[in-house]
């Protein structure tokens, strides 16, 4: 009988790895999954989960993965690791040129079919992540975005991020009238159960090492499509989010 290979016998669960070389992993994360956690909370997380995949069953191994960016926990998408503490380095002292699009479904229809959200977010004592006139009491945060398309009920949109603060997006379209489908944080009383509908859709990066540009795209999931009728992969590509 064939042996399995170890990358098969210890496959990550919660994650589909994307690309892979000797310097880095980028997958695509489901949503209930934590990018990193707490000691109490480490076990089921992508970080961790990776760890096991390189180590491949094998408890005296030392390798492992380090974190480069986070996600949400009920957030999906493109996540990217690094495999060594240099080329993490690399990639964080580059990222000001890593663009990250992500897929929203929002409740009813934005006044303006491409625009940008400004605020300084600061988060309370319940760990609530709220905008706060005071610039000096939070941290200015960007968020532009274009439609898609809309229905009578919701909105697909594109959105690039031009800063990247904890909960920004679900934070800005909550407070604009229109929280993301199915977040029981910011959009109390949305009768949609499934799951968040924010999806970190792609991600396009320079190499740590030799500097080529990398692009990755991940489908868009099925909930969104059901949710918001006509939204297909062509609509996304043709959508362009202007950024300032």
């Amino acid at each position: 009988m064939k042996r399995p290979h170890a990358s098969s016998r210890h496959r990550p669960r919660g994650l589909e790895i994307l690309h892979e070389d000797r310097d880095l992993f980028v997958v695509n994360k489901a949503p209930g999954v934590l990018t990193t956690g707490t000691r109490r909370d480490e076990a089921f997380t992508a970080e961790n989960v990776l760890n096991q995949y390189v180590r491949k069953g094998c408890a005296r191994s030392r390798k492992q993965v380090y974190l480069v960016h986070r996600l949400d926990r009920e957030t999906s998408g493109v996540l990217l690791f690094a495999k060594t503490e240099e080329a993490q380095q690399r990639l964080k002292e580059n990222w000001k040129a890593t663009e990250k699009l992500y897929l929203a479904i929002v409740r009813g229809r934005l006044p303006q079919r491409q625009g940008l959200f400004s605020s300084y977010l600061a988060e309370n004592e319940d760990l609530y992540v709220h905008s706060v006139d005071d610039p000096a009491a939070g941290k200015l945060s960007q968020t532009a975005y274009a439609v898609i398309i809309e229905t009578p009920a919701v909105s697909a949109v594109k959105i690039r991020l031009l800063t990247g603060r904890k909960n920004q997006i679900r934070v800005h379209f909550a407070e604009a009238g229109h929280a993301v489908a199915g977040d029981p944080k910011y959009g109390a009383g949305d009768p949609f159960r499934e799951r968040l509908c924010l999806h970190a859709k792609s991600i396009a990066f320079d190499h740590p090492y030799s500097g080529r540009r990398l692009f990755f795209d991940t489908p868009i999931p099925e909930a969104f499509a059901r949710l918001a009728r006509g939204l297909t992969e062509a609509a996304c590509t043709d959508t362009v989010v202007k950024a300032p």
